[in-house]
C-alpha cells in the first residue's frame, strides 16, 4: 500500500516519521489527532519487533521439563506468527533484504509447532528449539549442519516461505520498478521454491538456504543495482535444479 510516511498532531503540531514508528499516536502529547502529510509512497514494512521473552518465561513456570518446553513452544508459535503476519519488505519505497530475524521467526514457528505437537522429544531436537528460542529475535539460526533429522522439514518450509513471501514483495516492487533481468531470476526462485514446498520442506537444510541465499543475491540486486549479485544468484539457481 502507498501510505505518507510523516504524520503531523492536530493537537500540538508535532511531527514524526511513520515509517519508523508504524504509530499515528503524536508522541509528544498521545492525542491520536493526526493526518498524513507529503508525498505517498509504497510501504509494507512494520516496525514490529520479535518479543520472545514471553516464551522464554514459560520455561520456568511449569512443574516439569517436558511441561516447561512445550508451553515455552506454544507461546513461541503466537509470537512468531503475529510477528511473520505483519512482516513487510519495503519500506518507504526502497525494497529491503530478507532479514536474519524473519527467517529465524519462521523457523522457530515451525520448530514450535513440531514441539507442541510432539508427546515426547530427544535432546537434539530440544536443544534446537532452544538455542533458536534464544537467539531468534538477534537473527541468529543454528548453521544447516546443526539442524537434527527431525527438523529439516521445518527449515525446508520456514525457508519455502520465507522466499515465497519476498517474492510477493519483490513482484510488487517491480510494478514500481521494471526490470526484467530480475523478474525472470524471481521466476525461476519461484519454480525452485515450488518445488520444496511440494516436497513438504523435506530437503536438506543446504538445499534451504542456497534457496535463502538465492533471494538475498536478487534482493542486493535490485537493491543496489549490483550484476554480481544477480550472477550469483543464478549460480546458486542453476545448483538448485540439481538438488531439488
Amino acid at each position: 500500500m502507498r501510505i505518507r510516511g510523516e504524520r503531523e498532531c492536530k493537537d500540538c503540531g508535532t511531527r514524526w516519521s511513520y515509517y519508523e514508528t508504524g504509530n499515528v499516536s503524536c508522541p509528544d502529547c498521545g492525542s491520536r489527532r493526526s493526518v498524513g502529510v507529503g508525498d505517498r509512497t509504497r510501504h509494507t514494512a512494520s516496525a514490529a519487533t520479535l518479543d520472545l521473552s514471553g516464551a522464554r518465561d514459560r520455561l520456568d513456570a511449569s512443574v516439569s521439563d517436558d511441561a516447561d518446553v512445550r508451553a515455552a513452544a506454544e507461546r513461541a508459535v503466537e509470537t512468531c506468527r503475529a510477528f511473520v503476519r505483519q512482516h513487510g519488505f519495503i519500506a518507504a519505497g526502497e525494497f529491503e533484504p530478507l532479514d536474519a530475524t524473519y527467517l529465524a521467526a519462521l523457523e522457530l514457528r515451525y520448530v514450535a509447532e513440531e514441539l507442541s505437537r510432539t508427546m515426547r522429544t530427544d535432546d537434539a531436537v530440544e536443544r534446537y528449539f532452544l538455542s533458536l528460542l534464544d537467539g531468534a529475535d538477534r537473527g541468529e539460526r543454528p548453521p544447516p549442519e546443526d539442524v537434527p533429522k527431525s527438523l529439516r522439514v521445518a527449515r525446508g518450509l520456514a525457508a519455502a516461505e520465507a522466499v515465497a513471501a519476498y517474492r510477493r514483495e519483490a513482484g510488487t516492487y517491480l510494478d514500481d520498478h521494471p526490470d526484467e533481468a530480475a523478474s525472470a531470476a524471481f521466476g525461476t526462485l519461484t519454480e525452485h521454491r515450488k518445488r520444496i514446498a511440494a516436497l513438504d520442506g523435506d530437503v536438506t537444510p543446504e538445499t534451504a538456504e542456497q534457496l535463502v541465499r538465492a533471494a538475498r543475491d536478487l534482493g542486493r540486486y535490485l537493491r543496489e543495482g549490483d550484476e554480481n549479485a544477480l550472477v550469483t544468484a543464478r549460480d546458486r539457481l542453476d545448483r538448485l535444479r540439481d538438488d531439488i
